[in-house]
């Protein structure tokens, strides 16, 4: 074998070995929660203003009203992408309940997130809103991704979910939904 040959095969033997490795590690993962922290030092909706897919600009403060599930999340990390469909399926389910799904992509360009959108199904169709510089990240005190919280529908910080979550578990839905029906 050439040089080149045995390059393109060392690149095909290692693609292969990444490929098994992500879905052994993908299915050796952890199950997917759905409790929610209540908080116990319950605080006001730091501001989030940012922009979205088509640079238009998402802000929380027009959201007044409405219980908003804002998650926190990158495409490199792997909880984050497991739960992305059920964010989904949250949000078609509460779609006609004052409920919003915003999710806040920390750090990452508009052309990586649109083609990873391409590999979940369902596909989101809630607002996705870009924190380039962490920005926002750093004011809502996130530690880690993915990181939710969930606002009631008078801007009140009432629960705090770290790690990945089953969003559309009806236990975790009667949160959501219950919430927004005690104001």
């Amino acid at each position: 074998m050439s040089i080149v040959q045995n390059k393109l095969l060392i690149i095909l033997l290692t693609s292969i070995f990444m490929l098994l490795v992500t879905k052994i590690s993908v299915a050796e993962s952890p199950p997917l929660t759905h409790g929610l922290t209540s908080l116990k030092k319950t605080f006001a909706a730091p501001e989030l203003r940012l922009k979205n897919m088509d640079e238009e600009i998402i802000d929380i403060k027009d959201m007044k009203g409405q219980v908003i599930v804002i998650n926190f999340w990158a495409t490199w990390c792997p909880p984050c992408r497991r739960e992305m469909s059920s964010l989904e399926r949250l949000h078609q389910k509460t779609i006609n309940r004052n409920v919003t799904v915003l999710a806040v992509n920390v750090g990452e360009d508009i052309d990586t997130v649109f083609s990873f959108f391409g590999t979940v199904d369902p596909a989101p169709t809630f607002p996705i809103v870009f924190d380039h510089d962490s920005d926002a990240a750093t004011k809502w005190k996130i530690k880690g991704l993915p990181t939710t919280y969930i606002v009631d529908a008078d801007g009140v910080v009432i629960y705090r979910a770290i790690g990945g979550r089953e969003f559309d578990h009806p236990e975790l839905m009667r949160k959501v939904v219950t919430l927004h029906m005690k104001h």
